[in-house]
């Protein structure tokens, strides 16, 4: 298993869109993945879960990959985060 912490930058936070984004992205891989806001935790690959979490502008995510591609499930992830989600922000 393992983690990585995001802090979300882009302006609308976890929106539909980028939630949207999110979730695909986390559906790609075998693993099971998590993204937990404080003390809630939800499964990354639900869209509903997702949006759940409120996640704004400047929040700490963590997102956790635990199975055979975690390592590269973290990876994607992490790049489309450092994309914006897409937003040109």
């Amino acid at each position: 298993m393992q983690s990585i912490q995001l802090e979300i930058t882009n302006k609308s936070g976890l929106h539909a869109r980028p939630a949207a984004l999110f979730v695909q992205e986390a559906n790609k891989f075998k693993s099971k993945i998590m993204v937990k806001k404080g003390e809630k935790e939800v499964n990354a690959k639900s869209i509903l879960g997702v949006l759940t979490l409120g996640v704004t502008k400047g929040s700490l995510v963590t997102v956790t990959a635990d199975g055979e591609d975690e390592q590269e499930a973290l990876q994607a992830i992490t790049a489309l985060h450092e994309s914006g989600y897409d937003e040109g922000e």
